[in-house]
């Protein structure tokens, strides 16, 4: 068996298993754990490299959500401390004040030892993270802050759809989103064999619906079509190679990069993603898994912008 990437979430048969989110309370209406909508109080920190924290880059962009929740993004490159600031001026972020995000997640819990992830949201007067739960933080910006979306925001989790939205999208999580790392990560031949075929089965069965319907779920987007899609748009530049996910490219699956450029080239969609952060994340900091930190200068990514006859 091969050195794990992240010992602590890979199982003695060499699956990986992906860490609990250990902060999962809610910012409701209802302030139910002491926390409501205001706008600027709290700080949504990503990386644009992250699929997880591009979901509430998305949705944040399409909602109309820039001004209530201010964004900071962390460098691709994460040292052994972690995510770090130093894209903004002394490597500090100019509203927390702190250099690495592990410096509010230990200021929120003082014994956590786990893996330090995005997306989060910190409350800006306490410099203490109030979730990194990146399933809830999305749909709660869809049903939570309602009142500071823009005029004409689209309904990304309506009320008479969250039942199929959620059914569709637990499968996309467990073998197409997740998939992908179970595949990369995994550390013995029979369990990234396991997640290859899940994978790939799965997006075969996504590919079959999307030839009937321009979404996941008819012809407006939904959720379930942001949480495919941060998979999608990191397919080629990452997953395929790097993690060996290598049946077939996005590009040879005509539905869904046809269904993918479509996404793409919606407002809120393509110039939210950067594939330099992406690429220089997956393949400089995984060194189990590429030792020599080299970074592949392709794929040309201007097909994302050729017609994709959907609409």
């Amino acid at each position: 068996m091969n050195a794990a990437q992240f010992g602590k979430e890979t199982s003695g048969t060499g699956a990986f298993v992906r860490q609990a989110n250990r902060f999962t309370k809610r910012i409701t209406r209802a302030g139910t754990d002491g926390f409501v909508p205001e706008p600027g109080r709290y700080r949504l920190v990503v990386s644009l490299a992250c699929p997880w924290a591009h979901r509430a880059v998305i949705v944040r962009e399409l909602l109309g959500l820039q001004e209530a929740i201010p964004l900071a993004v962390v460098d691709p490159i994460r040292d052994e401390r972690g995510w770090r600031f130093t894209l903004d001026q002394d490597g500090r972020d100019p509203v927390l004040g702190i250099e690495y995000l592990s410096e509010a997640y230990l200021a929120t819990d003082p014994d956590y030892t786990g893996r330090v992830t995005v997306p989060c949201l910190v409350d800006t007067t306490t410099g203490r993270v109030v979730t990194n739960d990146f399933p809830q933080i999305t749909l709660d910006f869809s049903t939570e802050w309602t009142e500071f979306h823009a005029p004409g925001a689209p309904e990304l989790y309506p009320e008479p759809l969250r039942a199929e939205i959620d059914a569709v999208a637990e499968p996309i999580y467990r073998d197409i989103n997740n998939g992908v790392y179970r595949c990369g990560f995994a550390t013995s031949q029979e369990q990234y064999a396991a997640a290859f075929g899940d994978l790939f089965a799965a997006l075969d069965k996504v590919s079959e619906r999307l030839c009937h319907t321009r979404f996941l779920l008819g012809e407006r987007i939904t959720e379930a079509d942001v949480r495919l899609f941060t998979t999608l748009v990191r397919f080629d530049a990452a997953y395929h190679g790097h993690f060996k996910c290598n049946r077939h490219k996005l590009t040879e699956m005509p539905t869904l990069w046809a269904y993918a450029r479509d996404l793409f080239q919606t407002p809120g969609f393509g110039e939210t993603v950067n594939f330099d952060h992406i690429k220089r994340h997956y393949y400089g900091t995984h060194g189990q898994i590429n030792p020599t930190g080299i970074v592949p200068l392709g794929p040309d990514t201007q097909g994302w912008n050729f017609p994709h006859g959907r609409g």
